[in-house]
């Protein structure tokens, strides 16, 4: 069963909040009056729980739907950027205020811009977060080939940064080429197989033509370039399922780690 924990932390709040409100309107007038007249008066538990737990879930709830929401990353698609076991915060206003759980956008702020790293619900499956780095924005013509991403016609710069040595849950990309690549002016590391192909079967072909980006919609990449299941393989996320951009790490927990599992050096790292 699935835990929709969006919709619970709705209810919870309205639920304590109602309970709280309909007894400071039409009991606790009553209790105080009572009171008064010399008969002791208590306050009914399940009103005081609500009374003591609404202005957290509120406070929550607000948080989580508009400003920062935090986010577990729980495979090595975003390699080297990101790694399995970072905890990661979320800025859930940086494309639009959304309201929870219908996640209809009310105000417009902005829009995902090429190197963003972005949290989006799944196209294939809205119920699933993923996260990916947006390679292409609406019109823009993109291509992939011989591992080089090529937008409108013009190759992103990748520079060699060597062979990478994994650790933890990734010590299996270990091997692999490292490189520096630059998509307008966002730099960020990436991981190339070069005995992979550049595409498994029944993805997308961005070689020989390439697509066009649709208005609305969003093609995203994973860092990992070959170990990714991203819009190569299902193409394009609408604008409608954007949760928010990455913009921080605030924990790392791997147990595969030699060692404490935590990775203290990671803490507080942004996110390129």
């Amino acid at each position: 069963m699935d835990f929709d924990f969006p919709t619970i932390l709705v209810l919870v709040t309205a639920v304590s909040g109602a309970i709280w409100l309909i007894d400071a309107i039409l009991f606790a007038p009553r209790r105080v009056k009572r009171a008064e007249q010399g008969s002791e008066q208590k306050e009914p538990v399940l009103v005081e729980y609500a009374r003591s737990f609404f202005p957290v879930f509120f406070i929550v709830l607000v948080l989580r739907s508009f400003l920062v929401e935090p986010f577990h990353i729980p495979s090595g698609s975003m390699m080297p950027t990101l790694l399995q076991g970072d905890y990661i915060l979320v800025n859930k206003y940086a494309y639009g205020i959304r309201l929870p759980v219908v996640d209809k956008k009310v105000i417009e702020i902005g829009a995902p811009k090429r190197g963003d790293v972005i949290v989006f619900r799944f196209p294939v499956n809205p119920k699933v977060d993923y996260i990916k780095r947006v390679v292409g924005v609406p019109g823009d013509h993109i291509e992939y080939r011989n591992k080089t991403l090529y937008i409108n016609g013009e190759a992103a710069q990748q520079v060699p940064v060597g062979v990478y040595q994994g650790s933890g849950a990734g010590k299996g990309m270990t091997g692999a080429l490292e490189g520096m690549e630059k998509i307008d002016d966002v730099e960020h590391r990436i991981l190339i197989n070069p005995r992979a192909p550049d595409f498994i079967p029944g993805c997308y072909e961005l070689a020989g033509g390439g697509i066009v980006v649709p208005e609305g919609h969003y093609l995203a990449f994973g860092d990992n370039r070959d170990n990714s299941n991203d819009g190569r393989c299902w193409g394009f996320v609408p604008d409608e399922n954007l949760v928010g951009r990455a913009f921080g790490l605030w924990w790392h927990w791997d147990w595969q780690r030699s060692g404490f599992p935590v990775a203290w050096e990671r803490l507080g790292e942004g996110i390129n």
